[in-house]
């Protein structure tokens, strides 16, 4: 079956069919990553562009990993080195991107709608890897894979998304996601942080008030402070935030003994998350989170580019 898209820029734009077979398509690509010959040749001859014009670590080095593994050629290009620092517009720079032939743009920005700009323009495909407070795709689903691991289903899940929402494009994403899959989800944040209107987010409830609502969780999911785009001061301080919002070893006993905790990185410990939690053996997923950025964006290039299963078994 072929798969319905061309491009991966809003996540509302896919079914729960959808979705789920980008999430089985990421469980083969695991079985790939876990053998000793992990690169196959299933996008060989295809070209793709990691245009990143905003800093990122997991996000670049996942993209760059499923690509090499899916024996893609790329070209990494972004922040001092794009000619829009020297004048030309966006515009000009992806259309001179695509005289090469290319044939996917991975596109990060600071502000919002460039990568349906950028799709608009090119004519090729387009994975939205983040922009401005918008929306983060490959992110919401890396996290849908990571709770489906570890809890096989998304049937009855309530899931809690604590911290920073207003600044986050993770909520964009994540949030939809998790509403298209069935689970419920709330959001805790002090109101300097929460939207003026959560609801529109898709969120079934809001509060500000962190004690009061994890004991009903199923998932944790911890957003960082993103103090880069704060503007003046939001809360007291980091340590009065943590002491409110903080997953702490304290509240380790408020959460169901099943409940797992994520957090789409980088983490400050001691602010939204302490060690003891970050690094609790049975309820943190954060580096399972990791791994799956690698397995579901190999899925997602491999689906948008429609390419060959050729070299699964080799």
């Amino acid at each position: 079956m072929a798969f319905p898209h061309k491009h991966l820029i809003d996540i509302r734009e896919y079914s729960a069919e959808d979705i789920m077979m980008l999430l089985e398509t990421a469980r083969t690509f695991k079985q790939i990553n876990e053998r000793r010959m992990k690169k196959v040749p299933t996008l060989r001859g295809f070209t793709i562009v990691n245009m990143f014009n905003e800093p990122s670590t997991r996000t670049r080095s996942s993209f760059e990993i499923a690509e090499k593994r899916l024996s893609a050629d790329s070209l990494n290009f972004g922040g001092s080195s794009t000619s829009t620092v020297k004048g030309e517009s966006l515009s000009d720079t992806v259309e001179t991107l695509c005289s090469y032939k290319i044939d996917l743009i991975v596109v990060r920005d600071r502000h919002a709608g460039v990568p349906r700009k950028i799709a608009d323009i090119s004519g090729v495909h387009v994975i939205d890897a983040g922009d401005g407070k918008h929306q983060h795709p490959t992110q919401a689903l890396l996290d849908l894979y990571s709770i489906w691991e570890a809890k096989g289903s998304f049937e009855n899940l309530h899931v809690g998304i604590v911290g920073d929402i207003l600044h986050s494009r993770v909520c964009g994403s994540l949030i939809p996601a998790l509403k298209i899959m069935g689970a419920q989800v709330s959001v805790i944040a002090p109101q300097t942080l929460m939207p003026a209107r959560p609801d529109v987010l898709g969120a079934d409830y809001a509060s500000n008030k962190l004690d009061e609502v994890l004991p009903d969780l199923d998932v944790v999911y911890m957003l960082r402070i993103q103090q880069e785009r704060l503007e003046g001061a939001p809360f007291p301080s980091l340590r009065e935030y943590n002491q409110l919002y903080g997953l702490t070893q304290s509240r380790d006993k408020l959460m169901k003994p099943d409940a797992i905790i994520c957090h789409p990185g980088p983490i400050n410990r001691g602010v939204e998350l302490d060690s003891f939690m970050a690094d609790h053996p049975q309820r943190s997923v954060i580096l399972d989170q990791v791994y799956a950025g690698v397995l579901v964006r190999m899925a997602a290039l491999f689906l948008l580019l429609g390419g060959s299963n050729d070299g699964f078994d080799a």
